[in-house]
């Protein structure tokens, strides 16, 4: 099973098309969304090429292949214009024996500072931050993909999970980490 893990897209149509161009290069079966597509949020200026209508027709272009979870940002409107669920707070995906929790990272008892309960093996995957991470905490891969349009960090980025294997990415598809359990 291979997924594209995505967050912070803010409604960034220009960050968006550089990662469908990268879906469409990595030919994923899934891609995991981890909240605030569409609007850019009060702490944040707006990102360059904010139009999140062009983003909305971008993702409803591959609605059948998102697993998304709610951002801060995202609200019961944005729902209604997108053709895949996204309101749910928190979604969890097996793939190569491995349970992947997908959250945004913004709630109590759903982020990397106070994590939910999850077995050994398991995988915390967040965004909010905007700050890539790939560290493995008592057997839990935390991973974060960063944002594709307002990275905290010095760089856009994504994430690639593949054969047990989490890879973390540059929007043009340059490998920044990788990481597994146990092999941090």
């Amino acid at each position: 099973m291979k997924f594209v893990i995505a967050s912070d897209l803010h409604g960034a149509a220009p960050a968006v098309r550089k990662l469908v161009e990268r879906i469409e290069a990595e030919s994923p079966d899934h891609v995991l969304l981890l909240g605030d597509l569409l609007y850019h949020g009060p702490r944040n200026d707006l990102p360059e090429g904010y139009a999140p209508k062009e983003v909305l027709a971008m993702l409803n272009a591959m609605a059948s292949r998102i697993i998304a979870v709610r951002g801060n940002c995202d609200a019961e409107v944005d729902q209604m214009v997108l053709d895949f669920p996204c309101m749910a707070d928190c979604a969890q995906v097996f793939a190569d024996g491995h349970l992947l929790h997908l959250t945004h990272g913004h709630l109590p008892g759903n982020n990397p500072d106070n994590a939910p309960t999850l077995p050994a093996g398991s995988a915390l995957l967040t965004g909010h931050t905007h700050v890539k991470r790939l560290e493995e905490v008592n057997g839990i891969l935390f991973v974060n993909p960063g944002s594709t349009s307002i990275p905290k960090d010095g760089s856009a980025s994504y994430a690639v999970f593949e054969d047990e294997m989490f890879t973390l990415k540059t929007m043009e598809g340059e490998t920044l980490k990788e990481g597994s359990w146990g092999q941090q």
